[in-house]
């Protein structure tokens, strides 16, 4: 018994399937792709194929979306990424729990928001939280994904956020912009503007109205691997 051939498609989901849609309606080979992107021929077929590497890097994707003429977030892993009901943290006598949601934030271009959720916890001594003026933040965890703010965050970084509401002022923020969260410097940039600025230099800054950026917390400690 013979059987239809199938959709090389059908049995890839995300960035895998959207990559491979897209090469093949442009009718250019993983292989030339992969050179593109200064890569040996089989990483783009062994990113598609065989799940390595497990994500493309945040430069990779911005090149693949522009030669494509799509949305970098079209080509990254779809998380439940959103800070809609961010969980509050727990304190239990001495020691306070922040909640560590299974979240990024962009340290580029910037992650598709959806809905999150707790996945784990932690613990600060609250004289510790005290000490850095943080009894009263409202914090939540999240991580740093992403080369555009190094060397101040580096991909992999674990942050501190405090959603508690407060008068603006300049700093380092994860913010919404449209349907994106990502961490930047915020700085005013005058006539109800705001730029979004890189610690990298090789990323420009990008300047937008007040009014279409939600400010979501102010980024008030980082964690990361040495």
């Amino acid at each position: 018994m013979s059987y239809p051939p199938q959709n090389p498609t059908q049995a890839l989901q995300g960035p895998r399937a959207r990559l491979l849609e897209l090469s093949q309606g442009r009718g250019v080979s993983l292989a030339a792709l992969s050179e593109l992107l200064g890569r040996n021929p089989t990483y783009l077929q062994q990113f598609i194929r065989k799940g390595s590497p497990r994500k493309l890097e945040e430069q990779d994707r911005a090149k693949l979306a522009r030669f494509f003429g799509v949305g970098e977030e079209e080509l990254r892993e779809a998380q439940e990424n959103s800070y809609e009901s961010t969980p509050k943290r727990r304190d239990a006598g001495e020691w306070v729990e922040v909640p560590r949601l299974d979240l990024g934030a962009s340290a580029g271009p910037g992650r598709v928001a959806g809905g999150e959720g707790a996945f784990d916890t932690f613990r600060f001594s609250r004289r510790w939280l005290a000490e850095q003026g943080l009894e009263r933040a409202q914090l939540s965890a999240i991580r740093v994904e992403g080369d555009s703010m190094e060397p101040l965050l580096n991909d992999g970084d674990e942050i501190l956020v405090d959603r508690s509401p407060r008068p603006f002022r300049d700093g380092i923020h994860v913010v919404r912009l449209g349907d994106t969260l990502m961490v930047k410097r915020v700085a005013s940039a005058g006539a109800g503007r705001v730029a979004l600025l890189s610690q990298n230099l090789a990323y420009p800054p990008v300047e937008v109205a007040a009014d279409e950026v939600e400010i979501i917390g102010r980024v008030v400690w980082k964690g990361g691997r040495v």
